[in-house]
């Protein structure tokens, strides 16, 4: 099955979860699959930078893993084609610690009573997402002074594969 349109997962809505006393190994999500981010600091960690960017996020969203992949990736490959990788440094700054949940859409017969009875379905595991707050960071790009263009232009790529408007930040 296909991935959903982001639309459906970017709006922060806890999802309900079990909590049990008795047994407490039952209110852990079992199967969460793995984040699709691995990898959140790339470039040269130990090289000293005068100018700090950030991506900052306008409004409260739900990002998924997927979405921060991608904005890490297109920034990464545009910074290392420019200046090299040993000319700056940057680092994903939010976590998908959310797992998202989806119940699968019953199609032929007998689909009205199975979809009937699912009042507040508990779903299955399908994804990760970390929720992000208005004017919260969420990458973090450190470079020379000189290279502060190729550093928003790389900022300004990613923007485009997050779920909500940004803004840069240059400190």
């Amino acid at each position: 099955m296909a991935l959903r349109p982001g639309r459906t997962t970017r709006r922060i809505k806890r999802p309900w979860t079990r909590v049990s006393m008795k047994k407490p190994k039952m209110s852990y999500v079992a199967g969460a699959p793995h984040s699709r981010i691995h990898v959140f600091e790339m470039g040269n960690k130990e090289r000293k930078f005068d100018t700090n960017l950030w991506l900052i996020a306008k409004r409260p969203v739900q990002i998924r893993d997927n979405a921060l992949e991608a904005a890490r990736v297109i920034a990464n490959k545009f910074l290392e084609r420019q200046l090299g990788s040993d000319n700056y440094f940057m680092k994903v700054l939010v976590y998908p610690h959310q797992v998202l949940r989806e119940h699968a859409i019953a199609r032929g017969a007998g689909a009205d009573r199975y979809s009937m009875g699912m009042r507040k379905a508990f779903g299955k595991p399908k994804g990760r997402a970390s929720i992000v707050k208005a004017n919260q960071k969420i990458l973090w790009l450190k470079l020379d002074k000189k290279n502060v263009e190729i550093g928003k232009e790389a900022l300004r790529r990613s923007d485009s594969k997050i779920p909500t408007p940004c803004s840069i930040l240059i400190e």
